[in-house]
């Protein structure tokens, strides 16, 4: 898959499920889950025991049906081992340039996590795709968003932390291209209780809450 394909992707479904359990198996059933919901990406986090296998596991699987992702990528050599396994696009928790640089070299998809205006600015001058907003939901959510819209319209957000069912449509009002969602669509506990079916409803619900809000933006255009 292309760059402009990937990032196309993700701005078109809306939603990054950050997909962060405590074995590979449970992430490949999670993203399963996810799938038959209807969201067509998944970040798999570097966390998760044998995350690596989760990759080539689900890359193997559904190919270039699902955009998948590596989060929680903190230098440059986990970048490099999980693009191999068969990752697209790169999610890190801060700002590293060289994480950046190695992604950009092999011409991938890069978001690199930033908090601060100039955090923001820094990643998009290194060549960020798209800047991870982390951890938005402790600094003012979707207002935080729009705050930082204001200065840098051209550069495309995905906030991380406070996403929910709630917020989602908030946070892509503000200006999010996307948003990215942990624990509210793919929580431990139920994990544990083997509901992965609980999965693939809240999936159906975010896309509704997505739709919707682009909906009103239309409108409002």
């Amino acid at each position: 898959m292309n760059k402009e394909t990937v990032l196309s992707f993700i701005r078109d479904v809306g939603i990054v499920p950050v997909v962060r359990t405590s074995s590979a198996e449970s992430a490949i059933k999670a993203v399963e889950a996810i799938y038959e919901g209807g969201i067509r990406a998944a970040e798999i986090t570097m966390t998760v025991p044998g995350a690596i296998q989760a990759l080539e596991a689900v890359a193997d699987r559904f190919g270039d049906k699902i955009v998948l992702g590596a989060g929680t990528v903190l230098d440059p050599e986990s970048a490099r081992i999980s693009m191999l396994a068969g990752a697209e696009f790169f999610v890190t928790p801060s700002l590293k340039l060289a994480t950046i640089e190695m992604v950009k070299r092999y011409g991938k998809v890069i978001m690199p996590g930033a908090l601060t205006p100039t955090e923001v600015l820094t990643a998009w001058e290194a060549g960020a795709d798209i800047v991870k907003i982390f951890p938005c939901g402790n600094v003012g959510g979707p207002k935080y968003i729009r705050a930082l819209k204001a200065p840098f319209p051209q550069i495309e957000m995905i906030p991380t932390g406070g996403v929910n069912l709630e917020t989602a449509g908030e946070f892509l009002k503000a200006g999010a291209c996307a948003v990215a969602v942990g624990a509210e669509l793919v929580d431990a506990k139920t994990i544990k209780e083997g509901r992965y079916e609980i999965f693939t409803e809240r999936a159906r619900k975010f896309l509704e809450v997505i739709a919707a809000a682009r909906e009103e933006l239309k409108k409002a255009a």
